[in-house]
């Protein structure tokens, strides 16, 4: 009997050995997940939470188990902005039964919040956290190449439907203009004949930004190509109260169709100006021109102490016809993320209302 007895508690030690080691293992996975997880039970009190979330939430992690939310509201090492987002998300899960949620932290990554809940957890609830921010980028290029493409496929259905008819016009405006001057109207006609250009001009730039022609390219030094653009825009950058700082390694060298990437150049470092000069009071501007080369790469920044810009137009910046200018045709940065692209680039920016923006352009290097 007694035998029996130890055999059966002999049994239950190792059916409890072998129901730790399990549990053990899956709580060994989940504490090694790229996702934050959060665990909390139906008296809303936090049981688990693995590292990958307490080093989201910048906490040590036995500081919070034991925790319910109040509790974790009130952490003096909580940061307000992440006490907001705890917040919102408790709100749209409670009482709008989103069980999803998206998010930007203050570092700019985007974060995909999934809560689940309900009968099959027992009434407690679970939260996860993933980094989603690589996705975003790539749905934001794809997005963006759409665009690019549709604009390709209208732009030249309409070019010459509007060519056509203000050629005719602006001959008609040089043959009467004899008449005008005659009247003592020249002044229009110099006027209707510079807004026809205008037009002209914003044509062949929405042409452009559809479909920039093939590069012809040819290898050349970064140090010379970023040395000429300088040399380019000093003259305005003084006028302008801009001071041109530029940094460049003499090795470097790229593959590049020059007259289109000094096109890109000069029209982002036009916007830096533009950018500066909108800063009221007596501001000093600074345009730090940086290139750095790695293995594979090279790195071109062009970063400004300018007046910057929100995330909602950080997020349009390339967007065809967007434009934070009063006289600006939005088709500028359209253009050269197209020419960049076409050159297996890549062109990024990030920027902050008050303090400025940076752009970075990143080219294959040739040896």
């Amino acid at each position: 009997m007694l035998s029996e007895y130890q055999e059966t508690l002999l049994q239950s030690v190792k059916a409890f050995q072998s129901t730790q080691l399990v549990k053990n293992k899956y709580e060994n996975v989940l504490q090694h997940l790229d996702s934050g997880i959060m665990l909390f039970d139906n008296e809303g009190v936090l049981t688990f939470i693995n590292v990958q979330m307490a080093r989201l939430l910048e906490m040590p992690r036995q500081s919070l188990i034991g925790c319910n939310l109040l509790q974790m509201l009130r952490h003096p090492h909580l940061s307000q902005f992440k006490k907001r987002n705890v917040l919102r998300i408790y709100r749209e899960t409670i009482f709008h039964r989103k069980k999803y949620h998206e998010l930007i932290d203050e570092y700019g990554r985007h974060w995909l919040i999934t809560v689940t809940y309900g009968d099959q957890m027992d009434g407690d609830f679970l939260l996860s956290v993933k980094d989603v921010t690589d996705f975003k980028r790539v749905e934001q290029a794809a997005y963006q190449n759409d665009k690019m493409a549709m604009l390709g496929k209208i732009s030249a259905a309409i070019a010459h439907e509007i060519r056509n008819p203000l050629t005719a016009i602006r001959g008609f405006i040089q043959l009467l203009r004899p008449h005008l001057v005659h009247l003592g109207k020249d002044e229009y006609a110099r006027i209707i004949l510079a807004e026809i250009d205008r037009a002209n001009d914003i044509i062949h730039e929405f042409l452009n930004s559809s479909k920039p022609s093939a590069p012809q390219k040819s290898k050349v030094s970064v140090a010379s190509l970023l040395k000429e653009v300088v040399l380019l825009t000093e003259s305005e950058a003084l006028l302008k109260n801009c001071q041109m700082v530029l940094e460049v390694p003499e090795d470097g060298y790229v593959s590049i169709d020059v007259k289109q990437i000094k096109q890109v150049l000069l029209n982002i470092i036009k916007n830096a100006m533009d950018a500066i000069s909108e800063v009221e009071g007596d501001h000093k501007g600074v345009i730090n021109i940086k290139a750095e080369v790695d293995a594979k790469h090279i790195n071109i920044s062009i970063q400004d102490n300018g007046n910057g810009m929100d995330k909602g137009q950080l997020g349009r910046l390339f967007d065809p016809f967007f434009t934070t200018k009063e006289k600006g045709t939005g088709l500028g940065l359209s253009v050269s993320y197209r020419i960049i692209k076409n050159h297996r680039g890549n062109i990024s920016v990030d920027s902050l209302k008050g303090a400025g923006t940076i752009f970075v352009i990143t080219l294959p290097i040739v040896s």
